[in-house]
């Protein structure tokens, strides 16, 4: 299957919020604390857009075999399995009346190492690193609120430049769903669908997987 076109616009999407994450740290050098060796952002929780999953599966397809496949794929194992505990926590204290709010801030709080962070501590597919990981350091919002690293030196309460969210999810679903009729895919709804980084290493999108007809 062709994905080269939603892959482009994708990929110009994160040179564009590459671009916005430049600005914003060389503008306040003092405040943005990313550097070689800092990995927090590679223990935060997040999910991926259909088409990061596809797409940083098809690099890491195109990356790794033998061993380090092996290591990387168990490693994601595990973390898969640990978020399915998770996520089922969860629900057991929606279904018990806690309130959603409450329940996504606790989450927010989780650190789960990333299957790809390295025994150095280094992301081991940097240059394909998902769009989440590539504005940790900067101030942004998502449905209304803001959202700094913990270990960032902008100040609670002061007005920074901060990259809204919302707008970039936007366009990867619009990304994801133009993909998903592209492929002619039986399952209308996939481009709205999120998955953990662990998943997307381990799931097989072949043909069956992503609904799409096999012709003779």
């Amino acid at each position: 299957m062709d994905f080269s076109n939603a892959f482009s616009r994708y990929e110009a999407l994160v040179d564009q919020v590459g671009q916005v994450f430049t600005k914003v740290s060389s503008e306040f050098s003092e405040e943005v604390k990313c550097k070689a060796g800092c990995d927090d952002c590679c223990h935060a929780l997040f999910d991926l857009t259909f088409v990061e999953a596809l797409y940083i599966k098809e690099k890491f397809d195109e990356l790794y075999n033998g061993k380090a496949r092996y290591e990387i794929t168990e490693r994601a194992s595990t973390v898969d399995r640990g978020l399915a505990k998770m996520k089922k926590e969860a629900y057991k204290r929606h279904e018990a009346g806690t309130p959603d709010d409450a329940i996504i801030e606790a989450i927010s709080k989780m650190r789960v190492r990333c299957p790809l962070l390295g025994e150095e501590g280094k992301c081991l597919m940097y240059e394909y690193r998902p769009i989440a990981c590539r504005v940790y350091g900067i101030p942004t919002s998502a449905a209304g609120k803001g959202h700094t690293c913990g270990l960032s030196g902008f100040n609670e309460g002061k007005a920074y430049p901060t990259l809204n969210m919302d707008l970039v999810y936007n366009r990867l679903y619009k990304i994801s769903g133009d993909l998903v009729r592209e492929i002619d895919s039986r399952f209308t709804q996939m481009g709205s669908v999120l998955v953990p980084l662990s998943m997307a290493l381990l799931t097989d999108y072949n043909e069956e997987y992503l609904g799409v007809e096999v012709k003779a």
